[in-house]
């Protein structure tokens, strides 16, 4: 004989607030007249529910007849009748009386459930079955209704009846706790919508996806839709393939090809609990026979049970001393929460299922007790970890009920923590604080022990979890911790690639490589001090990537090069932008001799007689040549000077590679030209000096006799040269679908703009030793034949250059017109501050005019000629030209702006604020300077631009 539930229910707890309770029982006594009966038998068990529970209460009240008729029936029967009376109402005619009511029995199952939980009348087990059963009640009549609404507008032919559901061939796959019959108290459903569209009934006109994706917008009206009876169960499509990318409803083959092709290891253990819920039954059961193979793989290779593994190493498993604490804490995501328990089973299922069908078991504690018995967990673990799990599912029924909120936490407030404490049976909050502070610690303890040892995919800041289709809020936590200024954003890019949408990850090893590199990345991307630029570059250049195995494994193998990439990414936006368009510059990071000499290649390959096809070809080879260039910057691994001459050397190939190219091009227009050519380069690229951002400054010399013509268009040589230094500039300067190489300057040529383009020799010769001012002198310390049309020719064009340095000058003259210009360009091109270290006082420019003074000072007693700047300093030293401590300074202070500008031109616009740089580019610099930290550079370098300024001071200042 079963006894009414009045004479059943315990005691839960204190009652917290008497007022509440006395308030909530005058109130339901107004309400429910005749049945108070029942109620005063029960109401030392229901007052420490109401006082505790405002919901409750509200749910006892709004209906006078809901509370006696709970109390007064058996609860297994009244539960009977609330889950018949939601499965009628799929043949209730009026769609709106459909909705109404299934409110209206959400609420009495929902105090029937409440009651039979806190009164001890129901286990776990059977509170969750029954929040589960009426959650499949509730589709079934939910199905039903959103199908009549397709009939009705004459978008399907009939309402299906049987075991093919509704809509033949449509079918809801429920998935997560509602899959397993372990809904929560407040929990949503989460089920997948899947269809034959050859099975479907759709009438002439109609598409089965747009009927189909109408049909889940029925459902969610039916059952999330808030209105004045409240709602139903809130609805999540989300465990869909793909979610974001894929309509709410999916053909069956297309969810097939997806988990065939991309499916991750988190969504076969999603799968672990799917079951077909409402709809055609046995072409669900058939979609789900088809999908066994991918949950339960019978071979696993090392690399495929280390990405399973991952589900578990992405959460951060903390040291036992660590604080976990009642307060706040996250029963369902948090350390030592639900999850832990539940991916505790589910990975060692993923992994050993396969070969034991005994362990696929879809409820968690069901499964626990499999692997306990199958000797993969230990009796005391499993033991330990179900009452835990007993304990945290009871504790979160209870803090959804208080307000019906779709909470995991506890709450901060001690005065709400207490309302938790009193339905847990607890009085003293601080033994209720202790209590699950050692429940939380306990799982957690277990919970990092099942993997000790293996790599971490978490981070020092907290747990990385990208599994599931909506963010985890400790990782979002971490990412913001992290300085990500967008951490939805991040994660949800990262699920993305997970996904596999991207070629890298398009594979199931790719994708397992990922995981792994994942956390790595986003360390990485901290450690620089600009995660977001570092992140977001990184995304365009993995996006690139026709294939991702070969070089996530590289980054993987050298976690150094790795973090070299992603500084560059950070720092160097112009080679993140190549590494981006172009991720096979990457392979020259593969060749063990990269960190080696800079070497370019003897030969450029290109043909020169295609000339288009050789600009091209010259800007795939500057773009990987100077990538490589560029992160040897980064890496700090060679100086300046070798980084000066190898962007000169690299300039000096592309322009003895193009100048053939041009003058093939000139003869193919206007016939052959018996002359010779030379190609002088000036500035930066005459001394090897080069940076990142130097332009060209090129001259051309040419000799011919003037009674020449070209064999075609009988062009003479000035007209000849002309055009031919146009094609050569414009080779080297103007953009093509590769890209863009030089700015090319030939302002520094005799006449500047003034003259033709190219120069002839007697007017070289002739300029020079007549009209040149001092400043053309010395830009002519510099100059430097890059290419010549004959070897002959090209020590003719030297020689030339040699012979008007080496004039006689006025030593005093020339130091009074080097002060003049200095002083002109201080005042018309002022430096921008301590790290303008060209054009400051004590900059480059300082110490480059003190070199070439002294050389044109003494080049015609045969003194010493460098182009370049530090090798003239290290000449003059040597033949005791000038002070030698003055040029000591000179050379040094050199040295360091060479360094730090190297860097400085890599990494940053023109401009930029360096003290408002990331510590780690700082640090990055500091390096470059030669000094440990950041705050030591400043006035290292101040004190060698001073020393600098007087040197130059007092050897052209004291000639003049």
């Amino acid at each position: 004989m079963t006894r009414p539930l009045a004479d059943r229910l315990a005691p839960c707890g204190p009652v917290l607030d008497a007022k509440a309770a006395e308030r909530a029982h005058e109130m339901i006594a107004k309400r429910v007249g005749e049945g108070m009966a029942s109620v005063d038998l029960a109401w030392a068990a229901l007052a420490p529910v109401f006082a505790a529970s405002p919901y409750l209460a509200g749910l006892a009240r709004r209906d006078g007849r809901r509370l006696p008729m709970i109390l007064e029936g058996d609860p297994d029967r009244i539960l009977a009748v609330i889950l018949t009376a939601a499965e009628a109402l799929a043949a209730e005619p009026d769609f709106e009386t459909a909705r109404r009511r299934l409110r209206e029995l959400k609420a009495d199952l929902h105090l029937l459930t409440a009651l039979c939980d806190l009164g001890g009348v129901w286990g776990l087990d059977q509170v969750t079955g029954a929040l589960t059963r009426f959650a499949d009640a509730s589709l079934k009549a939910a199905l039903a209704q959103a199908v009549r609404q397709e009939v009705d507008r004459g978008a399907l032919t009939h309402v299906g009846e049987g075991e093919d559901g509704p809509a033949p061939g449509l079918f809801c796959v429920a998935m997560g706790k509602h899959g397993a019959f372990e809904l929560n108290y407040s929990s949503d459903i989460d089920f997948s919508i899947f269809y034959a569209p050859d099975r479907l009934p759709v009438a002439e006109g109609h598409e089965p996806q747009a009927v189909a994706v109408r049909i889940a917008n029925h459902l969610g009206r039916v059952l999330q839709e808030r209105t004045g009876d409240g709602y139903v169960f809130r609805i999540d499509l989300r465990l869909r393939p793909d979610p974001s990318s894929t309509p709410p409803a999916m053909p069956v083959d297309a969810a097939m090809d997806y988990y065939e092709s991309v499916g991750q290891n988190w969504e076969r253990a999603a799968h672990i609990k799917a079951r077909v819920a409402a709809g055609d039954f046995a072409e669900g059961q058939a979609f789900l026979e088809g999908l066994q193979p991918f949950i339960w793989r019978r071979n696993l290779d090392f690399a495929a049970i280390a990405d399973i593994h991952s589900i578990k190493r992405q959460i951060h498993a903390y040291k036992v001393d660590d604080r976990l604490t009642a307060k706040g804490a996250d029963l369902k995501l948090g350390r030592g929460g639900i999850r832990e328990i539940e991916f505790f089973v589910q990975t060692q299922q993923l992994i050993l299922g396969g070969r034991q069908p005994d362990l696929r078991g879809p409820r968690t504690l069901d499964a626990l007790a499999a692997l306990a018995a199958a000797g993969h967990v230990t009796p005391e673990d499993a033991a330990w970890l179900t009452g835990a799990y007993r304990d945290l599912r009871a504790l979160e029924h209870r803090a959804q009920m208080i307000a019906d909120d779709q909470t995991h936490k506890l709450p901060e407030s001690d005065a709400e923590r207490k309302k938790v404490a009193a339905l847990w049976g607890q009085d003293n909050l601080r033994s209720f604080d202790a209590t699950v502070g050692k429940i939380l610690k306990g799982v957690n303890l277990r919970y990092g022990r099942l993997f000790a040892g293996e790599e971490a995919l978490s981070s020092r800041f907290g747990s990385l979890v990208f599994t599931g289709v909506e963010d985890d809020p400790e990782t979002l936590a971490t990412l913001k911790r992290m300085g990500f200024s967008s951490p939805e954003r991040i994660a949800a890019t990262i699920r993305s690639w997970h996904h596999g949408r991207i070629a890298a990850t398009r594979t199931e090893r790719g994708r397992e490589l990922f995981t792994r590199l994942a956390p790595r990345l986003l360390d990485a991307a901290n450690a620089t001090g600009a995660p977001d630029p570092a992140f977001n570059r990184f995304a365009d250049f993995f996006a690139g990537l026709s294939s991702g195995v070969q070089i996530q494994s590289l980054f993987l193998a050298q976690p150094r090069l790795f973090k070299l990439i992603v500084e560059v990414m950070a720092f160097a936006p112009r080679l993140a932008s190549t590494l981006a368009r172009r991720p096979t510059a990457l392979d020259a990071l593969l060749d063990p001799a990269f960190f080696g000499p800079i070497e370019t290649p003897a030969v450029a390959p290109w043909d020169p007689a295609d000339f288009e096809g050789a600009m091209d070809a010259a800007r795939r080879l500057f773009r990987d040549q100077s990538f490589r260039i560029g992160v040897r910057v980064m890496s700090g691994s060679a100086d300046a000077r070798d980084i000066g001459r190898a962007f000169a050397e690299l300039a000096d190939l592309i322009i003895g590679g193009l100048a053939p190219a041009a003058q093939n091009e000139v003869e193919r227009i206007g016939g052959a030209f018996p002359g010779e050519v030379a190609v002088v380069a000036l500035g930066k690229a005459g001394s090897r000096e080069m940076t990142a951002k130097s332009d060209l400054d090129l001259m051309t010399l040419y000799a011919a006799d003037p009674r020449d013509m070209s064999s075609i268009k009988a062009w003479g040589a000035e007209t000849f040269y002309g055009r031919f230094t146009q094609r050569l500039a414009s080779a080297l300067s103007a953009p093509t679908g590769e890209g863009t190489l030089y700015e090319v300057d030939l302002k520094l040529r005799p006449s500047g703009t003034k003259g033709p383009v190219a120069v002839s020799f007697a007017a070289f010769e002739d300029y020079y030793e007549r009209e040149a001012e001092t400043w053309e002198l010395l830009a002519l310390t510099r100059a430097r034949v890059v290419w010549a049309s004959s070897p002959a020719f090209k020590v003719r064009a030297e020689a030339a250059i040699e012979a008007a340095l080496r004039r006689p000058r006025d030593a005093k003259k020339t130091a009074a017109d080097v002060i003049e210009m200095r002083e002109l360009m201080e005042r018309e091109r002022p430096g921008k501050g301590d790290w303008d270290l060209k054009l400051d006082p004590g900059g480059l420019v300082d110490i480059e005019f003190a070199a070439q003074f002294l050389q044109l000072a003494h080049a015609a007693q045969d003194g010493p000629l460098r182009q370049n700047t530090g090798e003239a300093l290290a000449a003059l030293r040597a033949a005791g030209l000038a002070d030698d401590g003055a040029l000591a300074r000179l050379e040094a202070a050199w040295r360091l702006e060479q360094d730090l500008s190297q860097l400085i031109k890599v990494a940053l616009e023109d401009g930029a604020d360096v003290e408002a740089e990331p510590k780690a580019f700082r640090t990055l610099l500091a390096r470059a300077g030669h000094v440990g930290q950041f705050k030591s550079l400043r006035p290292k370098l101040a004190k060698a631009k001073a020393e600098a300024r007087a040197a130059y001071a007092a050897i052209v200042k004291a000639s003049g």
